[in-house]
């Protein structure tokens, strides 16, 4: 019994795209996809071309790929469109030997990757509770700021203090040491 093919569907709002073969192992090739997933699709390609893996240049050939696709097949705003799914898979290996010590063979395994990238297109409504998020962000921001200003502002008081304190309790030294020496 053979199993089918499953025919992978699509909303309407998303477009994926796939590469398969790509010359590194999934371990390593998933360090890259981390770097993209649940991202816009300008921040991730800008994350992939200044990216010093060797693999990053074929992920964003992929993923530059899901956006034509989007936009050509599926008549997608380009500038909605977010990394919604990133998949890292194993494909084949090839298998190499070199000859080491003794007549004895060292086994030399070079592993291939699949990669599935999935965008989709932001609605209006969920770009609005990402500002909104931000602005509550900046609120928290300046509440943290007022607070450490407030704590600032008690140790120079604080501080203030305990000088004055020590400049009345060095007066006071100097006038009992003045009364002794007198007598």
């Amino acid at each position: 019994m053979v199993k089918k093919n499953k025919v992978k569907r699509t909303g309407d709002d998303e477009a994926i795209s796939l590469g398969t073969m790509l010359r590194t192992s999934p371990r390593k090739l998933n360090l890259v996809a981390s770097l993209i997933r649940q991202k816009s699709v300008g921040d991730a390609l800008n994350l992939l071309s200044f990216s010093r893996k060797r693999i990053s240049f074929e992920v964003k050939k992929v993923l530059q790929t899901a956006i034509a696709n989007a936009e050509n097949n599926h008549q997608l705003d380009v500038d909605r469109l977010f990394v919604s799914r990133v998949d890292v898979g194993k494909s084949v290996t090839m298998k190499r030997w070199r000859a080491r010590a003794r007549g004895r063979v060292g086994k030399i395994i070079k592993p291939f990757s699949r990669l599935t990238i999935m965008v989709k297109e932001e609605k209006p409504d969920h770009v609005d509770q990402k500002t909104q998020s931000s602005v509550n962000k900046g609120k928290i921001e300046n509440k943290t700021k007022d607070s450490t200003k407030n704590v600032k502002s008690t140790k120079k008081e604080s501080t203030k203090i305990t000088t004055e304190s020590q400049k009345t309790d060095s007066s006071k030294n100097k006038d009992s040491e003045a009364k002794e020496g007198k007598t």
